[in-house]
């Protein structure tokens, strides 16, 4: 699993394994969020499974699936809620980590935190394109 740490409060990541989850509160996470839809690939251990092992090993869990169906803002503010709402910092991943930092990145632009014109050179500095969040951003006049 490929971390990158966004802020002291959210992490985002790749797909970690069943294992890595279960270490993820000796890190010091609270909240795991999956941004992947289930059978995106059949190497994914897929919601229910790793929802268990993040309950058994006393961290938050929530399943926000991003892709499939085009991204709402519903689904950018759902994110910043979870991130919000949780009592400790986050992991959210993805199968790269690519769409959990580009749905942070739209929210961080939506709320003036960044701006659009300065994605392309923050992605680059992490090592993560964020060519769908300028899109998005673009598509609606963001």
């Amino acid at each position: 699993m490929n971390v990158v740490k966004l802020s002291s409060k959210l992490a985002v990541a790749s797909q970690p394994t069943l294992d890595e989850i279960a270490d993820l509160k000796h890190q010091g996470y609270a909240l795991v969020i999956n941004n992947r839809p289930d059978g995106e690939d059949a190497t994914q251990p897929g919601t229910e499974a790793e929802r268990k092992i993040a309950e058994e090993a006393g961290l938050g869990y929530a399943h926000q699936p991003i892709g499939g169906a085009p991204m709402t803002e519903a689904d950018v503010r759902a994110f910043q809620r979870a991130v919000e709402g949780s009592p400790g910092p986050v992991l959210a991943h993805c199968r790269s980590g690519t769409r959990s930092l580009n749905v942070w990145a739209i929210g961080e632009v939506l709320d003036g935190r960044m701006r659009s014109e300065d994605l392309q050179a923050f992605g680059q500095s992490v090592g993560i394109d964020t060519r769908g969040a300028q899109g998005w951003l673009a598509q609606h006049g963001a």
